[in-house]
């Protein structure tokens, strides 16, 4: 664990070896928040690989078979709607 210091004007510096450990580099940008009283900093690649996940188990729990397009599936329906009402 590491201790780091709040500067006069809020800033907190990220030591360079767990910058490193988390892959940020200058300009990534990372999500902030409070979770159970504590600041957890997340890389948007992170975040992006717990999203997927989240969709994924989700997905699963709907019962929508792996490669299954829902958004082509609602496309489809609004397609075949506008036919039948003649657009």
């Amino acid at each position: 664990m590491t201790d780091l210091t709040i500067s006069d004007n809020g800033r907190v510096l990220i030591p360079a070896a767990l910058r490193e450990q988390l892959g940020l580099k200058p300009g990534t940008r990372v999500h902030a928040e409070v979770r159970d009283g504590s600041l957890v900093l997340t890389s948007a690649s992170q975040r992006a690989v717990q999203r997927r996940a989240y969709f994924s188990r989700l997905m699963q729990e709907l019962n929508v078979a792996p490669g299954h397009s829902l958004a082509g599936e609602l496309i489809g329906e609004r397609r075949a709607d506008n036919a039948r009402d003649g657009h």
